[in-house]
């Protein structure tokens, strides 16, 4: 298994905290614009314009979809629940089926480069390695395997005695690759599942598919905090971030977007909006 180490083993880290935005290049700050970023910063470290990136995000009461979902027969009716309830709906532009992102979720997202040498798996098992790595100190029992009726299944679901607590995507462009994981820090797990469950049951209605969607079943989520008995927080996990970086002889540097990073974002933004265009008329 490649660690994470291994992965992001460069002079210098860019460090980006975008946990607390409210706005970003004048628009209100959604989880369409973090999408957007990613492919713009991985543009910029595929060029050798940045030095790898770690960023933090996190969004309040969004549901996140895969390209998929976007195709459920009934889809419209889906989106509509979850706008009720009162979520956001964003269709992303990396692998995956639907995720639930709120104040208690934190994403980390490592922007690297050279992906022409670095295997889909290697970049996942970087990831994986990264928060048992962060995690250590108070369990050794964090495994990556699929767990079935998860939202969002995967070989890389992170679970601790079968009960999910995060989820990786990945997206390539060009020679850049972002590593994107959701991580269930603190919160109602058992709601944030109850959602999708019922999001994939209206948007499908018995029909049969093609693809294949999960059967969702929220006994199978829960929170790092309920799993680890311990009351975490997404500012304790940030520090554990940091202190990672730190702890591997890492120079983290905070700069801001650059003029070309922002050309590129403007047009990947404008290919999001299109993406989603169908679930908002």
């Amino acid at each position: 298994m490649k660690n994470w180490k291994d992965i992001i083993a460069h002079d210098t880290i860019r460090y980006l905290d975008h946990t607390s935005l409210q706005t970003f290049h004048h628009e209100p700050y959604t989880a369409l614009h973090s999408f957007a970023i990613d492919d713009a910063l991985a543009l910029s470290v595929s060029n050798r314009l940045s030095p790898p990136i770690i960023r933090l995000w996190v969004h309040e009461n969004t549901i996140v979809l895969g390209i998929p979902d976007g195709k459920l027969p009934f889809v419209k009716e889906g989106v509509d629940l979850l706008r009720k309830a009162g979520f956001d709906v964003v269709i992303r532009n990396s692998g995956g089926l639907a995720v639930a992102l709120d104040h208690g979720v934190l994403n980390i997202s490592f922007i690297l480069p050279g992906v022409k040498e670095l295997s889909i798996h290697d970049g996942y098992e970087a990831m994986v390695s990264f928060i048992q790595y962060l995690l250590r100190d108070l369990t050794d029992e964090i495994k990556a395997y699929e767990i079935v009726h998860s939202y969002c299944p995967g070989d890389y679901d992170l679970s601790i005695n079968g009960k999910k607590f995060a989820g990786i995507s990945q997206r390539r462009v060009k020679d850049g690759a972002a590593v994107q994981i959701y991580l269930d820090v603190e919160g109602n797990s058992y709601k944030r599942a109850s959602l999708i469950r019922d999001f994939y049951a209206i948007s499908k209605k018995g029909e049969a598919t093609k693809f294949s969607y999960p059967q969702v079943d929220p006994h199978v989520m829960c929170s790092l905090s309920q799993l680890l008995d311990t009351p975490l927080t997404i500012a304790d996990m940030k520090k554990r971030v940091i202190t990672a970086l730190e702890e591997a002889n890492q120079q983290v540097v905070k700069s801001s977007f650059s003029e070309s990073e922002y050309r590129d974002y403007t047009k990947r933004l404008a290919q999001m909006k299109k993406r989603n265009e169908h679930i908002h008329r």
